[in-house]
């Protein structure tokens, strides 16, 4: 039986999925994994490879591959920051013994999933006037900051990947001046980007900031995460959930001190990325921060750093901006690509 590979590796997990070429949107076996456990995505794919096989029988054969990167694709190739690990398309398809792998960036790949959603899997925040065939545009925080446009080429969108989300952090407020020189002290460092706040790390980095310079008092349970974080040279810990929880449930103001500073940078930054493209096609916050915060993104602070851009504010209004809540979208994307792929191959 001949099935598809796709797979979308992040920062700190890999998902692998299996799929028919006549249905790529329907799995018929995944698997979740750490990634921060292997030494390389060859390990991974291997062990799943092994599991698949013992699930849907030994004759099983992988022709084409499509795995969504986070990091730039260059020559077939791909680097990721946050794991340390070089990636080569033609290498795995040695290693691996698939004949045709294509390695695309994550947000290409999430680009590519929004045609495979529901209505459901979509909650608008900002209904905005839908113009057609107008570029779209998709942000999202998870580990890192992601950023991709679309362009409807006259028959279809065609997703292009960015890095903006290493673009500098363009503080707008006394209060966020300061805490990029408390973060510039800290990490011993001299440039801010985004990606260095608008993520997980920088949820705990608003978190600190606000500690160490605010009158707001520090819970415990928190404090005991932070600190946990803070001694760890491999941040296995996660203060930026329990934060995001305690500031939605409404039980610590440090914790809802910290989302809205968050949330209105991250929704400042999506402003600056929609004015570079007005994006009247939709733009869309992936991510899981977005989906496992949404109370937090539709209380207004988002929406009002998203339009508050001075005399074309008005531009920004009509954007529809629309937090996909389908977690597995880069994936679909992926396997969607893989079956393009399959096509091209099989003629």
């Amino acid at each position: 039986m001949t099935y598809l590979l796709a797979g979308d590796l992040g920062g700190t997990k890999m998902l692998l999925r299996l799929v028919k070429a006549e249905s790529p949107d329907r799995s018929e076996f995944e698997y979740l994994y750490n990634s921060q456990e292997y030494p390389g995505l060859v390990a991974i794919a291997q062990e799943f490879l092994a599991a698949a096989r013992t699930k849907l029988g030994s004759k099983i054969k992988v022709q084409t591959a499509c795995l969504a990167i986070a990091g730039a694709v260059i020559d077939r190739a791909s680097y990721l920051p946050n794991l340390d690990w070089h990636i080569n398309a033609d290498q795995l398809q040695q290693e691996l013994k698939i004949p045709h792998i294509k390695l695309i960036n994550d947000f290409a790949a999430v680009g590519y999933g929004i045609a495979q959603l529901p209505p459901a899997d979509l909650y608008t925040i900002q209904a905005g006037h839908v113009q057609p065939d107008a570029p779209k545009a998709v942000i999202g925080a998870g580990t890192g900051l992601g950023e991709a446009l679309l362009i409807h080429n006259g028959t279809e969108y065609q997703v292009i990947p960015t890095e903006g989300g290493h673009t500098d952090f363009a503080a707008r407020s006394i209060q966020e001046f300061e805490f990029v020189q408390y973060l510039c002290r800290q990490q011993q460092i001299d440039r801010i980007s985004n990606d260095r706040v608008i993520s997980g790390r920088g949820i705990v980095a608003i978190y600190q900031y606000l500690r160490d310079t605010s009158n707001l008092s520090e819970n415990p349970e928190i404090a005991s995460v932070v600190r946990l974080w803070e001694s760890q040279t491999e941040k296995l810990a996660d203060p930026a959930a329990l934060i995001s929880a305690m500031a939605i449930a409404k039980t610590d103001s440090l914790a809802q001190s910290t989302m809205q500073m968050f949330i209105s940078a991250y929704g400042a930054e999506a402003g600056n990325l929609a004015l570079k493209i007005l994006p009247y096609g939709g733009l869309y916050i992936a991510g899981g921060i977005a989906a496992k915060n949404l109370s937090l993104l539709t209380d207004g602070t988002f929406v009002t750093a998203f339009n508050h851009k001075g005399r074309i504010s008005d531009l920004l209004g009509k954007i529809p901006v629309q937090v996909i809540l389908n977690p597995q979208v880069g994936l679909l994307g992926a396997a969607a690509q893989a079956a393009n792929l399959h096509k091209m191959y099989a003629m």
